[in-house]
């Protein structure tokens, strides 16, 4: 072997190895640049989507209305719903982020084993949950329901269930006293605009337009017969992702703008419910009289008063198992 062939065959072991070198820095970089770009996907909120859970386009009217959402760093999606129940069968399937309910259709998911959090609690004054007869029916008082069917909607474990259930043991009458039949709040409205359904137990814009379309209250929520709190939900999914967690927060900042808008501008309020629910001056009214007023921390209170719902439904067995609201929570996003 000559000097010339051996010079060759180290500049070649030479130019290898440098090869390798270089092949190995650049698959690092390439991994660096793609461990930068899911960390960026993960911890920013402009690189996400937030996709808001609602009810009867309840959320969606306040923030259209109040222009609360403008501008945020992260885009934005709705996933609607007439009742508590689909909304969070979304939330459990990662088809929506966030929830909006009562309390008892909360402690309901949670009984179901849905994932998520309360991490924002809303409070009104139960006016909007009632029991509406037909006003020619023979009922004058809850006394009167014994032996009755009635309607709830929007499912088993609804605010509207609560208060039935509550009034009832207030009236001295036990739950098996009534005969009770669930219908999602449109099939429900038809059937007793028709004539079809005497005592219906409903809630929001269904009560509201219930009472002027031949509906007489019986009862409603105030006066303590419902807790008149409800909750913004987190699904744990979306939680561990710290970038929606950060959206979720400032939704929840937002959101808090938007119930003060809705405080100093009632008339422009109703004016945007009729708008997007063609319902008529009068009911628009009374859903801004009965709205939601304000965005609170989930704070013991609130979870000892949420509780005794759950507990009280729990003794009918309408509540089974009974979660316990304060492992289900995240008082992180909503400070005093």
């Amino acid at each position: 072997m000559n000097h010339s062939t051996t010079r060759n065959r180290r500049a070649t072991a030479t130019a290898r190895a440098l090869g390798a070198a270089l092949s190995l820095t650049a698959l690092l970089a390439t991994s660096a640049c793609a461990g930068d770009s899911r960390a960026a996907s993960e911890t920013d909120p402009s690189k996400v989507t937030l996709t808001l859970g609602d009810q009867a386009k309840n959320l969606k009217t306040l923030f259209d209305a109040s222009g609360a959402l403008k501008g945020t760093p992260y885009k934005v999606k709705w996933a609607e719903f007439e009742g508590a129940a689909p909304l969070f069968q979304a939330v459990q399937a990662g088809a929506a982020d966030t929830s909006y309910a009562a309390d008892l259709p909360t402690l309901q998911a949670l009984s179901g084993g849905v994932r998520v959090k309360a991490v924002g609690a809303l409070r009104n004054d139960g006016t909007h949950t009632g029991i509406v007869v037909r006003k020619n029916s023979p009922v004058k008082s809850v006394k009167d329901l014994k032996g009755k069917k009635v309607v709830v909607s929007s499912a088993k474990g609804s605010i509207a269930e609560y208060l039935l259930a509550h009034a009832l043991k207030q009236a001295g009458l036990s739950y098996s006293d009534v005969h009770v039949q669930y219908l999602l709040p449109t099939d429900a409205q038809a059937a007793f605009t028709s004539g079809k359904v005497e005592a219906w137990a409903t809630f929001g814009v269904y009560k509201t337009v219930a009472e002027q379309h031949g509906g007489r209250l019986l009862v409603n929520g105030a006066n303590g017969r419902v807790s008149g709190y409800g909750f913004i939900g987190a699904s744990e999914q979306a939680l561990d992702v710290p970038a929606k967690k950060k959206a979720i927060t400032d939704y929840l900042r937002r959101l808090d703008t938007a119930l003060a808008w809705s405080r100093r501008h009632p008339a422009e309020f109703a004016k945007a419910i009729r708008h997007t629910n063609g319902a008529s001056a009068t009911v628009a009214k009374a859903l801004v009289d009965q709205a939601n007023s304000e965005l609170l921390p989930v704070s013991g209170p609130v979870i000892r008063s949420v509780q005794k719902v759950g507990d009280t439904m729990h003794g009918i067995g309408v509540l089974t198992p009974n979660p316990k609201l304060a492992d289900h929570v995240d008082t992180s996003l909503v400070k005093e």
